[in-house]
């Protein structure tokens, strides 16, 4: 690695394992599929998987290099109000690697051991990332300029863990880790809405994480109904999910003007979970398997074009870039009229 290339080591911010997360819920959701498209589906699972291992991999071999070279960018990444809560990404990354290799293989022990390492990470780095929220917001604590979509991330992490844990067999600690998610979802979904009321919409950059709205209720609903709930949860779930779709939709034609950016890897993994959640609810030849396959194309196409794009940023080199991060500063509570 020559020196031009250990120097963009140090833009490879956690919010890459983005990438990892939509990947192995396309894969997931192309698993899903195999009742309705047969073998070809799942040989396609199969080599969204191994890219979202090989992805996996890079990154984790970079990571490591750019911690031992860049300290400082590292814990720049822990301070930062916003980018913080990114790392979340890297224990859901093992957590959805984990899960893909029991969908397709059943239960082995590699998987087991990632699964096991994912869900511990996760439990950890929620309870890290929430412990902030005990602090002022001087001393780097929550702050209604902080508050984006991405606090979803630590939440929906916990609430993926039924997926691979019911099969495994460690399905009491998979119900507690995701009765922590299932506890925070709707805390943080009030803060958002408070936030677009006291300070308006978060920076532009950060406005493709809105799809993150949907990952909640369609991770929640395909882990309720892995641990044997009612099928009417499941379709609750995709009532919320749905509309959380049609809601973020309505920023697309804004996310579209936008310049390609890294957060716009932000709506792969939801798009994925809710064509999953489709096609789990989905009965061949009925309308939902229809509506399960569009969201399926939709979803796919995406992910291809967020690849296509990423592989141009890195060779243009406008990604493993300094990020433009707009100033971030405790906002004055408003005081109503007497």
């Amino acid at each position: 690695m020559n020196a031009q290339d250990t120097a963009k080591l140090k833009f490879l911010v956690p919010g890459w394992y983005a990438v990892v997360m939509g990947l192995c819920g396309l894969a997931l959701a192309w698993h899903r599929a195999q009742p309705l498209l047969g073998d070809g589906a799942a040989a396609a699972a199969l080599a969204i998987g191994a890219l979202a291992t090989a992805a996996f991999l890079v990154l984790a071999v970079a990571t490591v290099l750019r911690g031992w070279r860049h300290p400082e960018a590292w814990a720049e990444d822990r301070r930062h109000p916003v980018r913080h809560t990114f790392i979340a990404a890297l224990p859901i990354a093992v957590i959805l690697l984990a899960t893909v290799g029991v969908a397709l293989f059943g239960p082995h022990p590699l998987a087991r051991a990632l699964w096991w390492a994912g869900s511990l990470a996760q439990w950890f780095v929620t309870a890290w990332v929430l412990a902030r929220w005990w602090r002022g917001a001087s001393a780097g604590g929550l702050q209604w300029a902080s508050v984006t979509p991405a606090l979803f991330i630590p939440i929906v992490g916990n609430v993926l863990v039924p997926l691979a844990g019911a099969p495994l067999g460690h399905t009491e600690w998979a119900v507690a880790q995701f009765g922590v998610g299932l506890l925070f979802w709707p805390v943080v979904l009030v803060l958002l809405v408070v936030r677009l009321v006291v300070q308006g919409l978060w920076p532009e950059r950060l406005l493709p994480t809105a799809f993150i709205l949907i990952a909640p209720p369609a991770v929640v609903g395909l882990s309720l109904l892995q641990l044997g709930a009612p099928v009417l949860w499941g379709w609750a779930c995709w009532g919320m999910a749905v509309f959380s779709l049609l809601w973020a939709a309505a920023l697309a034609r804004r996310i579209s003007a936008m310049p390609f950016g890294l957060p716009h890897w932000g709506m792969s993994f939801p798009l994925a979970a809710l064509a999953a959640l489709t096609l789990r609810l989905a009965q061949p030849g009925q309308p939902m398997a229809w509506t399960g396959l569009l969201l399926l194309a939709l979803a796919s196409l995406l992910i291809a074009g967020l690849l296509l794009a990423t592989v141009r940023g890195l060779r243009d080199g406008n990604l493993l870039a300094p990020e433009p991060v707009a100033t971030i500063a405790p906002t004055a509570a408003a005081v109503l009229p007497a």
